[in-house]
C-alpha cells in the first residue's frame, strides 16, 4: 500500500484518514494538523521522513506564482526542506492544471458558470491558473489578495495589476511569518469576522478560492451564491447550507467522506509515479491528472436560487 501523509499548519480538528484505490493501487491518505505550530509541523515531517511515499504540506504555500514569476514563502520552504528523504509538495505543482481545468469543466458542463458570472476570488497568487481561466472565460473578477491577506480594502480587477502588485510586495511578504498572512490552527475553527468587506461578497455570484480566506469575513447570509474552493469537511458544507449557498464545488474529489487539499493530491501523484516532483514537471503532472480523470465535485445545497 502507498502511504501519503499530509502535515498541515491547520487545525487538528480537521484531521482525517482515508483508504482509496487509484489505478489499481491501494493508497492511504492521512492529514495531520498542527494547530498553527510551525515547530510541531517541522518535527512531524522529520519523524515521518523516509517512512512514507510522499508528504503533502498543508495550510501553507512553498511557492506563489504570478505571470510566470515564482515567489518563495520562507516558512513553507523551511517545512519542505525538513523532509530530506521523502518528496514533500505543497500542491502548487498541480494547481495550475487542476484548477484551471475545473473552471473550464464548469463552464462546459454546467449552467453555474457563464461569462456573465461575477466572481470574487479571495486570493489569486496561490492559484493563478484558476484566475487566468476566469479571465479567459470573460467573467468580471475581483481579486481579493490585499483584502483577505492584508486586510486592505483594495480590490484588484485585472491580471496585469495583480502581477504588478505581486512583483512589488511578494518578495518581502514571503519573508514574514506565515501566520501573519493566513489563518492557521484554531483560527480556522473560531468565529469569523462577518462585519468587514461585506460589499465584495454581496457584489459576487461566485466566491472562489481558498476556503479559510472565504470564511474569514463570510456574511451570515449568502443566499443565491455558490462556492468554488479546495478542501471542505462535512461541517463546512453544513455551514454553507445554513448560510444559503446554492452549491459547493471542490476542485478535488471526495475521498473517505471529505475532499483533500491539492497538496495531498499532488503527493498522491508523486507516490503513484515513484518519481521526484522535479522529474515529473508540468507535463508529467498533466499526464497523471489525465490518467486519474479527476473532475470537480459538485454538491447542490438546496439553497435559495439567485
Amino acid at each position: 500500500m502507498k502511504r501519503v501523509y499530509g502535515v498541515s499548519l491547520g487545525s487538528s480538528q480537521r484531521d482525517h484518514t482515508a483508504q482509496v484505490m487509484m489505478l489499481g493501487e491501494d493508497i492511504e491518505l492521512t492529514r495531520k494538523g498542527t494547530d498553527g505550530d510551525l515547530l510541531a509541523a517541522e518535527a512531524a515531517i522529520r519523524e515521518i521522513d523516509g517512512t512514507v511515499d510522499a508528504i503533502g504540506l498543508g495550510g501553507i504555500d512553498v511557492y506563489l506564482y504570478a505571470r510566470g514569476e515564482r515567489y518563495v514563502v520562507r516558512d513553507g520552504l523551511r517545512l519542505k526542506q525538513a523532509a530530506e528523504k521523502t518528496p514533500a509538495v505543497d500542491g502548487s505543482g498541480i494547481k495550475d492544471t487542476l484548477e484551471r481545468d475545473a473552471v473550464r469543466y464548469l463552464a462546459a458542463h454546467t449552467n453555474l458558470l457563464t461569462p456573465s458570472t461575477r466572481v470574487l476570488m479571495v486570493s489569486a497568487v496561490d492559484r493563478f491558473g484558476m484566475a487566468e481561466a476566469f479571465v479567459e472565460l470573460g467573467c468580471p473578477v475581483v481579486f481579493g489578495d490585499l483584502i483577505f491577506s492584508a486586510g486592505m480594502p483594495y480590490p484588484i480587477t485585472t491580471l496585469d495589476e495583480l502581477a504588478d502588485i505581486a512583483r512589488r510586495i511578494l518578495p518581502e511578504m514571503g519573508k514574514l511569518p506565515f501566520t501573519m498572512l493566513y489563518p492557521t490552527g484554531k483560527e480556522q475553527e473560531g468565529q469569523h469576522d462577518s462585519g468587514r468587506f461585506q460589499e465584495y461578497y454581496a457584489a459576487a455570484d461566485l466566491i472562489a478560492g481558498d476556503w479559510h480566506y472565504i470564511r474569514k469575513y463570510l456574511p451570515e447570509r449568502i443566499d443565491g451564491k455558490w462556492i468554488l474552493t479546495n478542501t471542505t469537511t462535512s461541517k463546512d458544507i453544513e455551514e454553507l447550507r445554513r448560510r444559503g449557498a446554492t452549491h459547493v464545488v471542490t476542485t478535488t474529489p471526495v475521498m473517505g467522506g471529505r475532499s483533500f487539499g491539492t497538496n495531498l493530491i499532488e503527493a498522491m501523484i508523486v507516490a503513484l509515479a515513484g518519481k521526484q516532483p522535479e522529474e515529473l514537471g508540468h507535463a508529467g503532472y498533466r499526464a497523471w491528472l489525465d490518467k486519474l480523470g479527476l473532475v470537480p465535485r459538485i454538491e447542490d445545497l438546496g439553497g435559495t436560487p439567485a
